[in-house]
């Protein structure tokens, strides 16, 4: 993320990545449509010039959707009923209830891209509605993230796919909140494939981590294997 770079965190929460990118430097346009955390959001961020807050979801097309809360696990809010359906059948989410239902309001990343610009970096986590806001996105993105849940691969494969139909990725993968690379290189979009519909049920959740050929550090230098809990770093 380059200073005065530009990023859009979509599914903000309570800005956890919207502090460390103004740290870095960067501008950000922050989606966050859950009421509660938006009143995070506005009371950290509100009269910080280099940060956009829009209480709004993203997907397919503009539009009203109901937002599924839990009121006891607000991190797993989501626009996908199917996903909550299917979710609530694994260990992990048995004792999660979405009890609560909101009307909430739909943008896309190509509305948002033709508004703000071409983000450097794109943050998609949206409980099992990632494959929505990218078929919201008529163009390539530099880089982005979307997360995975190890119980349902097939999410996170449709996701890569949506994106190999914009334009060739290379692909990394992060556990959980560990911020360590699970790869010790970045992989075509066949390896990143065969690496998700191998992982465990049981292996939880992460971030894909993605980014252009044409933007790729191949292209601006060697890239050589990164340390562990970095990432990527090039020779001149």
């Amino acid at each position: 993320m380059p200073a005065g770079g530009l990023a859009f965190d979509i599914g903000a929460h309570v800005g956890s990545r919207v502090r460390v990118w103004r740290r870095l430097g960067a501008r950000v346009v922050a989606l966050e449509p859950q009421p509660d955390c938006l009143r995070v959001l506005r009371a950290m961020f509100a009269r910080d010039a280099g940060v956009v807050l829009r209480a709004e979801a993203v997907g397919e097309r503009a539009a009203q959707a109901e937002l599924l809360l839990s009121a006891r696990h607000p991190t797993v809010a989501t626009l996908s009923a199917g996903w909550a359906e299917r979710v609530g059948a694994t260990p992990a989410f048995r004792t999660v209830r979405w009890e609560t239902r909101l009307r909430v309001p739909l943008t896309t990343l190509d509305a948002l891209v033709d508004e703000h610009g071409m983000p450097d970096f794109v943050k998609i986590d949206v409980e099992g509605h990632e494959l929505a806001v990218l078929q919201g996105l008529s163009r390539p993105l530099p880089a982005l993230s979307f997360e995975y849940l190890a119980a349902l691969p097939d999410a996170a494969l449709a996701c890569i796919e949506r994106l190999e139909a914009l334009a060739p990725y290379r692909y990394r993968a992060c556990a959980g909140e560990r911020f360590r690379w699970l790869q010790p290189a970045p992989l075509a979009a066949d390896a990143m494939r065969r690496w998700i519909a191998t992982l465990p049920a049981g292996a939880g959740s992460g971030d894909i981590y993605a980014w252009r050929v044409e933007h790729a550090h191949e292209q601006r230098g060697q890239l050589v294997q990164a340390t562990e809990g970095t990432g990527p770093r090039l020779e001149p």
